[in-house]
């Protein structure tokens, strides 16, 4: 694993969001992080990623089983990209969504958003990238990155209970379910669905 540094603090107090103080000072340059894997390079989505987020992002198959996607036009999606640049700019960021790469190619997005200690992770791939184990490549260096540099050690993910494939990238990550529940709305569904939840506390 290679990883570019933000600049390191160090500092034992605890604000009232829960982090270590030094976790806040370090997060003030998180726009600058790059992760690379041994295929990847995960970097900040942003606007300049438009047109290939809008490659999955509108794709009715590519998204069936997520709650906010598809988005109903490119204006949703610049919207939302806008969002996410806001969010990587302040001075302390709660969520932060990074665009992966693979061969200079934008291929899909991986995230995590924190509730105080609790690190949320939410990934998709671009359906003609499926079946590589690129979803799973990105997330688990994702978990690796916030645990190394920040001391995050629990992150949780959900899924449709129908999604085979994100369940067993969860199950791969180590993570392990902890719940199963109802009244999950997908965005292009008509119906409920069950959803479970995952959640990861030992390292991977």
């Amino acid at each position: 694993w290679q990883f570019t540094r933000p600049e390191e603090k160090t500092v034992e107090q605890t604000d009232n969001s829960g982090y270590p103080e030094q976790t806040l000072l370090r997060w003030l340059k998180m726009e600058d992080i790059e992760i690379r894997t041994s295929r990847l390079i995960l970097k900040p989505l942003g606007t300049g990623y438009i047109t290939t987020v809008n490659e999955y992002a509108l794709n009715p198959e590519n998204t069936k089983y997520m709650c906010h996607l598809p988005n109903a036009n490119s204006e949703e999606t610049l919207c939302f990209l806008q969002n996410v640049e806001a969010e990587w700019a302040k001075e302390k960021p709660t969520f932060f969504e990074f665009a992966i790469l693979y061969h200079d190619c934008h291929i899909g997005a991986v995230s995590v958003c924190f509730d105080r200690e609790v690190g949320e992770l939410g990934w998709i791939i671009n359906r003609k990238y499926w079946k590589n184990g690129f979803a799973f490549e990105a997330a688990e260096a994702l978990v690796k990155y916030f645990r190394q540099h920040y001391g995050i050690q629990h992150f949780r993910a959900h899924c449709d209970a129908e999604n085979t494939a994100s369940y067993r990238i969860m199950e791969k990550l180590g993570m392990v379910r902890t719940g199963v529940y109802g009244g999950r709305r997908n965005r292009s569904a008509s119906e409920d669905s069950m959803e479970y939840q995952y959640d990861l506390l030992e390292s991977v």
